[in-house]
């Protein structure tokens, strides 16, 4: 009788373990991407009271169904913000708080002629004042991305944030906030106009001696011009 050996089933053990490393290192590839697959907000400045845009990156739709609506709510250490115009997009600010009806609660664009393809994305632009007292706190921007068919819903984990970094002193930061803006341009006037009032001294000067020299030019020319004529006389009498 023949006896079977044992090496078929070892090979066959082998050939298991093998496919189970090969389908795990393509998870642990994959995972990282799936990771990073979800809205998130990168700020210009992180820096306590400074003005900063903050970015919200939509990279995907809800599964393949395209993306309708995109809603972020504020933190409540945010009073106010000022959404950057998206020509794809109708922008609309939300009020809802009791204690503060003046507070934006969240920001709301919606696609106006077609929504953002399932495989595009798109970016948000919002600018606000990073709250002077937050340093090291993580502001949070709770997103909802509501698609043809479906939700995503971006909170806990997946939640877009920054973490508030110590103030630099410099109040407008980087953001390039319509203050920043005004504050450039008034010192853009205040400059124009010290260097006006600097040079009018100077253009005073300038015309005194012009005038100086013209009448020191228009004397010695009449100087000259009698001379000519004592000249001539002599000449005619001698």
């Amino acid at each position: 009788m023949t006896h079977s050996t044992p090496a078929p089933r070892r090979s066959s053990r082998l050939g298991l373990a093998a496919a189970a490393l090969v389908a795990g290192g393509a998870m642990a590839l994959a995972g990282p991407v799936a990771a990073q697959a979800h809205v998130s907000a990168a700020a210009s400045s992180t820096a306590a009271g400074s003005y900063t845009v903050v970015s919200f990156s939509v990279p995907h739709g809800c599964e393949a169904s395209p993306t309708e609506v995109v809603t972020i709510t504020m933190p409540e250490s945010v009073p106010s913000v000022t959404p950057t115009v998206n020509p794809n997009w109708n922008v609309e600010k939300q009020f809802g708080d009791s204690a503060d009806p003046s507070r934006v609660t969240a920001v709301v664009y919606t696609a106006i002629d077609e929504p953002l393809a399932a495989d595009l994305r798109d970016v948000f632009e919002l600018s606000f004042r990073v709250p002077d007292d937050a340093e090291g706190e993580s502001l949070e921007f709770p997103t909802v991305q509501t698609c043809t068919e479906g939700t995503a819903e971006w909170v806990g984990d997946d939640v877009p944030a920054f973490t508030v970094t110590a103030a630099t002193g410099d109040a407008h930061g980087h953001g390039g906030s319509e203050t920043e803006a005004h504050a450039d341009d008034d010192t853009h006037s205040e400059d124009a106009n010290g260097d006006a009032e600097a040079a009018a001294p100077s253009t005073a000067s300038d015309d005194t001696l012009a005038r100086v020299l013209g009448g020191g030019g228009l004397a010695l020319g009449a100087g000259a011009l009698g001379v000519s004529l004592w000249s001539a006389r002599r000449r005619a009498t001698a």
